[in-house]
């Protein structure tokens, strides 16, 4: 059974990240949504919305899992018997970043990462952009899924 996980802080989801998701979960038999917890971060939406966000956009597919974890992605993966993760490219930036995140996990662990590269239509969204538009009472609906909403 391959296995794959998709870390992210998810904080919140976006269309990006279900685009990915999307067309991730076709090459595993299992994907695992994985929430890192970073106690030093402060989060615009509780770790429960966000996971509630990504189980409503997923309900209908028994192959998304979704789960919180602390440390590092790799023992993550050693103790769920993880052999993929899954990421998102959306532009050069993201691939150097992610290549150098990539060659550490490989050190650490035999993981490999499968890259995807963003849909087009999405490329241009990130969470930071969403939560800026949220804080300035923009349509931030345009850049997330149904599932995500904020509470009035």
């Amino acid at each position: 059974m391959k296995k794959a996980i998709f870390p992210g802080s998810f904080d919140p989801l976006t269309k990006g990240h279900f685009d990915i998701i999307s067309r991730g979960v076709t090459l595993f038999d299992e994907l695992i949504i994985a929430i890192g917890v970073n106690s030093s971060k402060k989060y615009m939406f509780s770790l429960e919305e966000r996971i509630q966000f990504i189980e409503n956009s997923f309900k209908d597919n028994p192959k998304i899992k979704v789960v919180s974890y602390k440390g590092l992605t790799v023992d993550f993966c050693i103790k769920n018997n993880v052999e993929f993760i899954l990421r998102g490219l959306r532009n050069p930036a993201d691939f150097e970043f992610e290549k150098a995140i990539a060659h550490t996990n490989r050190d650490l662990a035999p993981i490999e990462t499968v890259f995807l590269l963003t849909a087009a239509s999405t490329s241009y969204i990130s969470s930071s952009i969403v939560r800026e538009v949220i804080r300035n009472n923009g349509d931030y609906t345009k850049l997330v899924p149904k599932s995500v909403r904020v509470k009035e």
